[in-house]
């Protein structure tokens, strides 16, 4: 009997450490054939060539397929976007796999869901449904929702919204974000380790933070994290974790800028290309607390205990914790902010109850997948809801 071939698509550090418990299961799987694509950011030293990760974790690689230019313009980054379908239409064409699993709504995960759409190949979406109203992703992420065949949403409000896409109800399913579930199984490091395994030079308290250009904005990518800089500036009583933006258009003048602000202050600030799953969710736990707009900060943040402050309009849409304090993109309203956080946690607050939970996210999402994958047809046809005018 020929086995089922189940491929992952990763382009990034932060949906791969997402995904991991799930390639765990397929790999373990002696049903099933398992392959992975890399691309994007994980093979880019400027962002920390993360397929060393991919690889010290012992996870096969299949195939590895360079898309990304030296430019972070949109001329560039749409010539990215060329690239990889060509590249994953060759891919592709080769591997003849019988499901791809992608997450999220970054270009990269839009090109392949294409060339996989024109090959036939059926597709399970997680975290579709979502809005970040504030970037590109937004458009993406619908898109990849419309050539997608299994949907595995964070939320029922999610779950709605990709059904009002035209996706039939039974093909939907609210699993909770897989975030979470991968926060309650991993064994996280304590203080002690954080330092001796991370760096030395971080002392306590200290806040992470990871800020990504809004790509839907009027305001420049320099200006925002000047906001930022300057508003952290002011604060001589926590150290400054930052992590590096991703490749989105204005991510390289806001990795420059953050390198010259950590160069001025290396004895309160450090900055990080890639951490991984496990160093990452270590810094948040005992991080005082999240500060900039990464999805991190809305999903798996609240299940840390630990609040966020969201920075900017990126994440505008998505559903949030009371624990996710909401600011403008400028230094006197994020000062005021983080002072606010500040006085809430002192008085014990905040509230980090979390919608995206729910039980066994990774083992339904496989479970439901090979049940999928034994199917012969994959035939979409578009849902309508009752409209009443």
């Amino acid at each position: 009997m020929v086995k089922k071939k189940l491929a992952f698509f990763t382009g990034t550090r932060a949906e791969y450490g997402l995904l991991r418990p799930l390639m765990d299961l397929a790999l373990k799987d002696s049903d099933l054939q398992f392959e992975l694509y890399v691309t994007g950011m994980h093979l880019s030293l400027e962002f920390g060539h993360t397929v060393d990760q991919i690889k010290q974790d012992r996870i096969p690689i299949t195939e590895e397929i360079e898309i990304l230019l030296s430019g972070d313009t949109p001329t560039a980054i749409t010539k990215s976007m060329g690239l990889a379908l060509i590249g994953f239409g060759d891919i592709l064409k080769k591997r003849k796999p019988d499901m791809l699993v992608i997450l999220g709504d970054r270009f990269e995960a839009f090109c392949v869901a294409a060339a996989a759409t024109v090959a036939h190949i059926p597709i399970a979406h997680l975290h579709g449904g979502e809005l970040t109203l504030g970037a590109i992703d937004d458009t993406f992420r619908h898109s990849i929702t419309k050539m997608s065949y299994l949907h595995f949403v964070a939320t029922e409000q999610y779950k709605q919204r990709v059904i009002q896409l035209g996706e039939f109800p039974d093909r939907v399913f609210n699993v909770g974000a897989i975030g979470i579930d991968n926060i309650l199984k991993l064994k996280l490091l304590d203080k002690n380790e954080i330092q001796n395994v991370i760096s030395d030079k971080i002392k306590y308290p200290y806040v992470v933070i990871t800020f990504h250009p809004e790509t839907i904005d009027c305001q420049s990518a320099e200006d925002q994290i000047k906001e930022i800089l300057k508003a952290l500036d002011k604060f001589n009583d926590m150290f400054l974790i930052f992590t590096k933006a991703n490749s989105d258009a204005g991510g390289r003048i806001i990795n420059t800028l953050i390198e010259e602000f950590v160069s001025r202050n290396p004895d309160r600030s450090i900055l990080f290309s890639s951490l991984g799953q496990l160093k990452y969710l270590s810094l948040i736990k005992h991080s005082l607390m999240v500060i900039g707009n990464s999805s991190s900060g809305i999903i798996e943040a609240p299940s840390l205990n630990v609040p966020t402050v969201n920075i900017g309009k990126r994440q505008d849409g998505r559903i949030k914790a009371k624990s996710v304090y909401d600011c403008g993109l400028f230094a006197n309203d994020i000062y005021k902010t983080i002072n606010n956080v500040k006085e809430d946690i002192k008085n014990n607050r905040i509230n980090y109850e979390n919608p995206y939970y729910k039980k066994d996210t990774t083992i339904t999402i496989y479970d439901t997948i090979k049940k999928y994958l034994n199917y012969n047809k994959f035939i979409k046809n578009f849902f309508d809801l009752t409209l009443k005018y």
